[in-house]
């Protein structure tokens, strides 16, 4: 697919972030657009930047879905065939962020990062993928990131969601390259990029003083490694799907940890816990030991 003008593009996670970059860019090359998002005055406000932005005139319309839930999802997926005629492009796009460690994360918290990261995306596969194929001309692009490829403590609900849509969207491109029908996949691995997944997210309490000193603290250094905006991200996207990549990295970082994982597959936790325990918080003791030793 090397142009997207006059073709239609499905984004979910569009109120916001890359999602909304994304229907920003795709909107400018003349791209039609089914927006999606459970945040419905997001989505307005995506529209009217667009509007204001944009002077290609193109159709525009919008579904507060919430991507778990896969009747809602395919009924999106219908209601935009029906409006729009056609589907070429889904963007598997929303997401969250969930910190925990394993033995204390609370199942409600697990099920609700696996249905919108894993599920959110295996629902708009499955909805949309009968549409891109008779369309003759289509492409999934699914979400993962950097942590699909790479693990870090206190984070195993989101890198398991991540390495799931990174296994399940490889196997989506195969099977798509075996049954030669005109449609691809492509998985995205972002780095840090500046959205909004910082504030939306979850941190559970049995992480400070285990990993972080706080969560407000944690949430502001977190940030810091955003080093990426959105736009720049839905750029390397777009460029991505142009040239039918199978792989898509986006930010430095994510070139970087890549080739850590690569180089050392296995070594590369040892390495991670090195730096977590230097970065973690010192136990009170250690701390009242330290400023003791400091007077002398």
């Amino acid at each position: 697919m090397k142009s997207f003008n006059g073709r239609v593009a499905a984004i979910t996670g569009a109120a916001s972030g890359m999602g909304r970059a994304l229907a920003l860019a795709l909107a400018r090359e003349g791209c039609h657009l089914a927006l999606a998002d459970k945040n419905g005055p997001g989505l307005l406000q995506t529209v009217a930047i667009i509007k204001a932005s944009t002077l290609s005139p193109v159709m525009i319309t919008t579904h507060t879905v919430d991507v778990s839930d896969r009747e809602a999802v395919q009924a999106w997926a219908t209601d935009t065939f029906v409006q729009h005629g056609q589907v070429n492009l889904i963007f598997n796009n929303a997401g969250v962020a969930l910190s925990s460690t394993v033995e204390g994360v609370d199942y409600a918290d697990l099920e609700w990062i696996v249905g919108i990261n894993f599920w959110g995306v295996v629902h708009g596969t499955k909805a949309f993928l009968p549409y891109l194929k008779a369309s003759g001309d289509g492409h999934v692009i699914n979400t993962s990131s950097v942590f699909g490829l790479f693990a870090q403590p206190g984070m195993s609900g989101y890198n398991a969601t991540k390495f799931a849509v990174r296994g399940f969207t490889e196997s989506l491109r195969q099977e798509l390259d075996l049954q030669r029908c005109g449609v691809s996949a492509t998985c995205v691995h972002p780095g840090g990029i500046r959205t909004d997944i910082c504030r939306s997210s979850r941190i559970d309490a049995n992480m400070t003083g285990f990993l972080i000193h706080s969560e407000q603290q944690a949430r502001a250094d977190f940030e810091k490694l955003f080093i990426t905006d959105a736009d720049k991200a839905a750029n390397v996207i777009l460029h991505g799907v142009r040239h039918n990549k199978r792989r898509v990295l986006i930010g430095r970082d994510a070139y970087f940890l890549d080739l850590l994982a690569r180089c050392l597959p296995a070594a590369y936790q040892a390495l991670v816990v090195f730096a977590s325990k230097r970065m973690a918080p010192k136990p009170r003791a250690q701390v009242l030991e330290t400023n003791d030793e400091s007077r002398l």
